[in-house]
């Protein structure tokens, strides 16, 4: 266990609380609330970013839908943009390929495009008018992508060698594509309800999803669990297959989610409308508001450990830290219950504070190392006295006034 257990966190605690909450008056409700330290970089020019990936040069890279380019953002937060030669491509997916350049879907054009990490751009002109939407980097040093117009699952060779395998249920709209820890290629079918299978021979196994609740897989991603992770646009959920084809639905608490990629933490994170959220394995869902824009697009995982995604209309490029905290929390009986599924990829201050009307206490304060993966526990503090309304706020932090995310909620302490 990553960080100290729940009786280790009572043992340190309960005195601190019994004695700092007795002076702590009732106060008016407060809604819960979450926070998370967001960084934003600004793109030049009318655009609309799409995809991102990291790149194998340390920076992260992400497709311009609407601008027709390719751009490219440090750690530092340093911009470039590469003009794609030919005029509305509008490319979308985007990732790493094995020859140490970045590969992408020109959607509009039908062709995929190779950028070489000084800028130099080739492009492959696919032999049918299928539409090439997402692409990934499969296990046979091959490049595979969706095309969701032409219902089609493609491989590019880094030579620009192409074959198209058709997707066996017609107009099935093929979206995200990932690489499964069983070595084949896991993939969306939007309008089919189902997620695809194919393997590097071009074999492919569809999985229908209950679709009760709604459905309309957009993105997929491997977990760090050793099962697929997708977004449903239309559910508004989170789904997970294992590769034996047995699917579990979460909700997502968010509208329309799109895009999702595994976090250094050891959760996985998904973009919504106006939102980027995290998930754990267990399936506990945090989100937090993305401002100034109500589009976030795309997500993936940098070099630094972050969380970097794109967003519009307010054309962007956004970082955030990997980390949550998973909380909840009830009173009953006198005790306080908070549980958490605390995750973060660094080391990092854990504080729970108490907010009243005429202050914050800090009842409770620890250094902790990195927790990857998250870990679950619960803290119990008894013998709380009658206080009203107390706002409840875990927090992590990097250092002093170096906030990385916080949670909150309003327990009634009242007896």
């Amino acid at each position: 266990m990553r960080v100290p257990k729940p009786s280790t966190y009572r043992s340190c605690a309960v005195l601190w609380l019994s004695a700092s909450m007795m002076c702590l008056p009732a106060r008016a409700a407060t809604p819960s609330g979450t926070f998370i330290n967001t960084t934003y970089y600004p793109l030049t020019g009318d655009v609309v970013p799409y995809r991102i990936t990291a790149g194998p040069d340390g920076a992260m890279w992400f497709t311009i839908f609407k601008g027709d380019q390719i751009g490219r953002i440090t750690t530092a937060g340093v911009v470039t943009q590469y003009p794609v030669p030919t005029p509305y491509s509008q490319p979308e997916g985007i990732v790493a390929g094995p020859d140490g350049a970045l590969w992408f879907a020109e959607s509009a054009n039908l062709k995929i495009g190779r950028i070489t990490t000084a800028g130099a751009i080739t492009e492959y002109q696919l032999p049918s008018s299928g539409q090439p939407a997402e692409i990934a980097a499969g296990p046979d040093g091959a490049l595979w992508f969706t095309e969701a117009i032409g219902n089609q699952v493609g491989r590019i060779t880094v030579s620009g060698a192409v074959t198209e395998y058709p997707v066996p249920t017609p107009n099935s709209s093929p979206g995200g594509i990932a690489v499964g820890p069983d070595s084949a290629l896991w993939f969306t079918e939007l309008s089919a309800n189902q997620i695809g299978r194919i393997t590097t021979a071009g074999v492919i196994t569809e999985y229908p999803i209950d679709v009760s609740k709604g459905s309309e897989p957009e993105s997929i991603a491997a977990g760090p669990d050793g099962a697929l992770w997708f977004t449903q646009r239309a559910g508004e959920s989170i789904g997970r297959i294992t590769t034996a084809g047995a699917v579990t639905d979460y909700p997502a608490y968010s509208a329309y989610p799109e895009w999702i990629t595994a976090g250094s933490d050891g959760a996985l994170w998904f973009t919504a409308t106006g939102t980027v959220a995290r998930i754990t394995t267990s399936g506990v869902v945090t989100s937090y508001a993305i401002h100034r824009g109500p589009y976030v697009k795309g997500i993936a995982a940098g070099p630094d450990g972050a969380l970097w995604f794109t967003r519009s209309p307010s054309a962007s490029i956004g970082r955030m830290p990997a980390c949550g905290l998973g909380f909840s929390a009830t009173f009953a009986n006198g005790a306080l219950t908070m549980n958490f599924d605390l995750g973060v990829d660094e080391p990092a201050t854990f504080d729970i504070l108490l907010r009243t009307s005429t202050g914050t206490d800090v009842p409770f304060s620890l250094a902790i190392p990195a927790v990857v993966p998250p870990n679950t526990f619960t803290m119990n503090w008894s013998a709380v006295p009658n206080l009203g309304e107390v706002v409840v706020q875990p927090a992590l932090s990097a250092g002093p006034g170096q906030s990385l995310c916080s949670e909150w909620t309003t327990v009634n302490t009242a007896q």
